[in-house]
């Protein structure tokens, strides 16, 4: 009989998994473009099961694996949302899928070890919204992850605010405004009276609010009124390569960004030899816009600290931690909101 591990990735996009078997193969992906609904005790179990069960069959008898033994499950709003996770996920993974050892992590966990692997260092996960994470591979250390009414900062949900707040600025004739923003904001939403109603009683807000990032980083690269970019192929939702000739407030607006960014990388950083910072995620399709001054401010807040690129995505590292409880090797540390592990299908 062959056993395997589960490697989950469930986040707003859906759900990713991945089936490997022990000692060898690569793991076998699956996915599921529903998220995991959320209700009045957080993340549901079950509608997650729905979903996990027959990707994870699918995925396993693809991998050639009799028993799956050990499960990841790397899910985004663990901290706040995942009480009823933790309390009835390992035993309905153990009914449906024999699975003797599950691990729950923060998406910044998984995020974390597929950037870096089993290494000490510091992450910072930048999309719509934005976290930091650190560990010495005793401790961990958390910094921002608020969402976008209370931190979030220098995310995509946070220089699309910024962004829609120039473009207000420009419209009522304030200071601070910036004209072309504002263009970009009436092309992408309709005339700006309109957008506090069309916004305010969204529930995915901070989406709303991310797309209008690309734009953005457009504006601070040299987009033109047409929706181009000088110096591109035309500007698509992927950002830019220039920043020499961009809209002044455009440009404030993404080394802003790259500041607080840097900032919640400086954070977390452990102390001590090895340590080394990558940042990850959706974000760093805005392009040299967003980038350049984000290394920049990462060479003045960390000298002398590595910065290397990402080696993988969240499901990477979901695949990572679950290979090394199954071989028994050395892994991250467990911390109550950040990895918790539980044997035997129970709590």
């Amino acid at each position: 009989m062959t056993d395997g591990h589960l490697a989950v990735d469930s986040g707003g996009s859906g759900l990713r998994v991945a089936v490997g078997a022990r000692g060898g193969g690569a793991p076998v992906p699956r996915v599921s473009r529903e998220p995991v609904r959320t209700g009045a005790r957080g993340l549901d179990p079950g509608h997650l099961m729905a979903q996990l069960g027959p990707l994870a069959r699918a995925a396993a008898a693809a991998a050639g694996v009799d028993r799956i033994t050990v499960a990841v499950v790397g899910a985004a709003g663990l901290v706040a949302l995942g009480d009823a996770l933790r309390a009835e996920l390992p035993g309905a993974l153990a009914r449906e899928l024999g699975v003797r050892t599950v691990a729950l992590a923060s998406d910044a966990v998984t995020a974390y070890a597929g950037a870096l692997g089993f290494r000490p260092g510091a992450v910072v996960a930048a999309g719509t919204g934005v976290i930091a994470v650190g560990t010495d591979l005793v401790h961990w250390r958390r910094a921002d992850g608020w969402g976008h009414l209370l931190g979030d900062c220098g995310s995509g949900a946070w220089i699309g605010r910024a962004g829609l707040e120039a473009a207000l600025r420009a419209h009522d004739g304030r200071a601070g405004g910036s004209a072309p923003l504002l263009a970009r904001a009436t092309r992408r939403f309709g005339p700006v009276p309109g957008l506090p109603g069309a916004l305010y009683p969204r529930t995915d807000r901070a989406a709303v609010l991310a797309s209008f990032a690309p734009d953005v980083a457009r504006c601070a690269a040299g987009g033109t009124d047409d929706g181009t970019a000088s110096g591109t192929d035309g500007g698509t939702d992927e950002g830019t390569d220039s920043g020499t000739d961009g809209d002044p407030v455009a440009v404030g607006i993404l080394r802003a960004a790259a500041r607080h960014l840097a900032d919640s990388a400086a954070a977390v950083v452990p102390d001590g030899p090895g340590a080394r910072v990558a940042v990850t995620g959706g974000l760093l399709r805005l392009g040299d816009a967003l980038t350049g001054p984000l290394e920049e401010e990462l060479a003045r807040r960390l000298p002398g600290v590595p910065r290397v690129p990402a080696e993988g995505d969240p499901l990477d590292g979901a695949v990572r931690i679950a290979t090394g409880l199954a071989d028994g090797s050395p892994a991250l540390p467990a911390a109550p909101g950040m990895l918790w592990v539980t044997s035997s299908g129970g709590g």
